[in-house]
């Protein structure tokens, strides 16, 4: 069963080197995270496999890294300078800031929640009698509007450089460049342009853990189609993506698709959903669909003075603004999704306990672990050759590990979530028949806790198919 709580996660995070609270020996800094070792090669795993289902694998898609700092223009045409904003409420007493739809959530639901107007936010709070999170205190401001994006200046000189912004979204960095990759890839509608980056949104009440931060990871895909199509699009992205997590481990149980009513619509949007997980704490937005129409590429056509129309290439007369369904994944979020889900505790048959995390073999940050079974000089020697060769001869990530008994080590390699251990033993040397014969390993596994005896010329072979 996945996690039950965040602190299992929290804890499990940063014991084994999954996820650290940032700039921790100066304290930390709130709401900041910085993935480890293991961490930083779990969510490599996940945007390397989104990005070969999404654009390797499909002759509709291509790639984008586009800059985090744009013209300001783009943010005044996608409206984000001017009703980017959440509701933010002050407590009267301790002077604590906080989302006022967010606090409402919690009792409310999110669609619920959603709907209220700005004025309607410090009525309701009060009329629930939704408590301060800090103080307890039930004295609330009226909400006020809060944009969300973090503002800098670009120029050499501290006070006279020219007002820019760090990206709220990756979404507009594919919309500015629509005519760049129609006259440079030979795209025929409908198609898509896919990319992974960092965006900042300045959130008044982060948390949950890397759930909601501050600076955070996106893997977008804006969906090209023509005007009337986007409906059959909007679904065919729907199942692709629900399949996408299912067949990444994720239970389809702990899964939802939750409908924006119209009242809780962005403002360029005819349609959106979200695809939820059951987290600890509750129902939360894993992924996200939009029909964004031609609202964006419209706008950028208005402000840049640029013609951002498709040409028919079997027809140059049809020219138009495609329409765009956008799907939307945060990383971040995701990578938490796979933490949780692949959390487990379970009692073995001998009445040990043990933690594994059942991580799709896809994702594991450690494909397979070589483990001598004792520290004898031979033995580790004979071990590390075996290490370097799988380094060598195949792409996969090996671990080496020598320290502690042979239980706490497949314990450990339990907690990070290799599939597979590999024993090096006394049998491997020729110098016990008892353990094997001459030149074989043990390979165990992770979930089944099966073992089977090979020899490492089958082992290696099979590593490499």
């Amino acid at each position: 069963m996945p996690a039950t709580s965040l602190d299992q996660i929290v804890s499990l995070c940063k014991r084994r080197g999954f996820v650290f609270p940032g700039s921790d020996i100066y304290g930390g800094l709130a709401n900041t995270w910085d993935y480890g070792p293991l961490g930083a090669e779990l969510k490599r795993r996940v945007k390397n496999h989104w990005w070969r289902t999404f654009v390797h694998r499909r002759p509709d898609m291509v790639g984008l890294d586009a800059a985090i700092l744009m013209n300001p223009k783009t943010w005044e045409a996608s409206g984000h300078v001017g009703s980017f904003t959440d509701p933010l409420v002050d407590c009267k007493k301790c002077k604590e800031r906080f989302r006022g739809d967010k606090l409402l959530e919690e009792k409310l639901g999110t669609a619920a929640a959603a709907v209220l107007k700005l004025d309607q936010i410090q009525p309701m709070l009060m009329a629930e009698k939704i408590p301060c999170p800090k103080c307890g205190s039930v004295e609330w401001t009226a909400a006020k509007k809060f944009n969300l994006m973090f503002k800098t200046q670009q120029g050499v000189v501290e006070g006279e450089g020219e007002d820019i912004f760090l990206r709220p979204e990756t979404a507009q960095g594919i919309f500015v460049n629509f005519k760049n990759i129609l006259d440079t890839m030979r795209l025929r509608l409908p198609f898509g342009v896919a990319q992974i980056g960092k965006a900042f949104r300045n959130e008044i009440t982060p948390g949950n853990f890397t759930f909601r931060t501050r600076e955070f990871e996106q893997m977008e895909i804006e969906y090209f189609v023509e005007p009337g199509k986007e409906a059959a699009s909007f679904e065919e992205w729907k199942d692709t993506v629900w399949n996408w997590f299912l067949s990444l481990g994720i239970s389809k149980e702990r899964l939802r698709i939750r409908e924006h009513g119209k009242d809780e619509l962005s403002f360029y949007s005819s349609r959106t959903i979200d695809i939820e997980y059951l987290f600890p704490w509750g129902w939360g937005e894993l992924f996200g669909l939009a029909n964004r129409a031609d609202y964006d590429l419209s706008q950028h056509e208005k402000f840049s003075g640029q013609d951002l129309k498709y040409t028919d290439p079997d027809d140059a007369t049809k020219k138009f603004l495609p329409f765009v369904v956008e799907p939307s994944f945060g990383c971040d979020r995701s990578v938490l999704t796979f933490l949780i889900e692949a959390y487990t505790e379970e009692t073995l048959p001998n009445g040990e306990a043990r933690t594994v995390m059942k991580f799709a073999p896809e994702l594991a940050p450690v494909d397979i672990a070589i483990l001598p079974l004792s520290k004898k000089e031979h033995l580790v020697a004979k071990a590390k050759e075996l290490y370097n060769r799988i380094v060598q001869e195949t792409d996969l990530v090996c671990d080496f590990d020598v320290t502690g008994s042979i239980g706490k080590r497949y314990r450990r390699q339990d907690e990070i979530g290799t599939p597979r251990a590999v024993t090096v033993d006394f049998g491997t040397l020729g110098e016990d028949e008892k353990q094997g014969g001459k030149d074989t390993v043990t390979i165990r596994d992770r979930d089944t806790l099966k073992q089977e005896r090979l020899s490492i010329d089958a082992l290696v072979a099979s590593l490499k198919q």
